[in-house]
């Protein structure tokens, strides 16, 4: 039995159209992220829609970072570029400027309803923490970008409010997802406000016990909690502290009897083994970034409790 043409015509358009089936929904905006926090905070915020690309990978330094070539495809080819801003990667002005000129980039101390604080100067601080480069810390609302210390992420509640800028800049981006992004926004919102109780209780016990950090990247954390950094090594972890500086911290230690000294893992530890020589105080290590957590959305919430949890075993020890 022969099969009519038209017949034969219709069976064929009914076999295309099965095997196309549904229209491929448009790809998801193509986002990057500079460092470890924000990149975790963003990858929260995507969970099932997709994976933004991170700049500054494992144990490297956002001070002094250099791009390397599939950085800067991932930066041509983004729709959305999410990091803290100058105050912190200085390394990414130009490239911004040059290679992510189509992006739409969101520095994130803008994000509304952040509480940004001052730089310190390195070594020991006056009562008060008011040594922040001629920026007075309480009764300011607002501090200049130049002298902002660019750690945000380490108050959860300003972990909060880059969430929120992260969700409206995906949102606008990405429309047709604008319900996912929500979702996973809310999810991250409760987690947060979870977490921040959580480092309360962690870490009162511990209030008023003096400590010295490695560079000054610990003052949201501290703010958050009311703990009592006293100084630290350097301003940066890219500028080495000079013999003065660190009889001075050594004194500060002796005169306040600081119970711990705090490294970081990324750097060597033999500055923290020479301020602490001839004292009683402790070596512990606290990470600003998560340098050897793995990357993803759940790194901001194992960062800051493991933070949490050094400054208590070592203040409390």
């Amino acid at each position: 039995m022969h099969v009519r043409p038209i017949a034969r015509l219709a069976a064929l358009i009914l076999a295309a159209a099965l095997s196309a089936g549904p229209a491929r929904a448009e790809a998801p905006p193509d986002v990057v992220a500079s460092v470890k926090p924000v990149h975790s905070l963003v990858a929260a915020v995507m969970e099932g829609v997709g994976e933004p690309h991170l700049l500054v990978r494992g144990a490297a330094n956002p001070h002094a970072f250099s791009l390397k070539p599939s950085d800067a495809r991932a930066l041509e080819g983004a729709e959305l570029v999410f990091w803290m801003g100058p105050a912190l990667e200085t390394f990414l002005e130009r490239p911004l400027t040059a290679l992510g000129a189509d992006a739409r980039t969101v520095a994130l101390l803008e994000a509304p309803g952040l509480n940004r604080r001052p730089t310190r100067a390195a070594g020991a601080w006056a009562s008060g923490h008011d040594h922040a480069h001629g920026v007075a810390e309480h009764g300011t609302a607002e501090v200049a970008l130049a002298a902002v210390d660019g750690h945000a992420w380490l108050d959860p509640r300003n972990a909060g409010a880059m969430a929120d800028a992260i969700l409206a800049a995906l949102v606008e981006a990405d429309p047709a997802r604008a319900e996912r992004y929500r979702a996973n926004a809310a999810r991250l919102s409760a987690r947060l406000a979870e977490l921040d109780a959580e480092l309360e209780r962690t870490l009162a016990p511990v209030r008023q016990r003096p400590f010295v950090v490695f560079h000054d990247a610990y003052h949201y954390l501290e703010d958050r909690y009311g703990l009592n950094g006293v100084g630290a090594l350097t301003v940066s972890p890219d500028r080495p502290p000079g013999a003065a500086r660190l009889g001075e911290i050594r004194a500060r230690i002796r005169g306040l009897g600081a119970a711990c000294v705090f490294a970081e893992p990324q750097f060597e530890p033999a500055l923290v083994d020479t301020v602490v020589a001839g004292t009683e105080a402790r070596r512990g290590v606290l990470d600003p970034e998560g340098a050897a957590l793995p990357d993803g959305p759940e790194l901001y919430f194992s960062l800051m409790r493991a933070n949490a949890r050094a400054l208590a075993d070592c203040l409390g020890g």
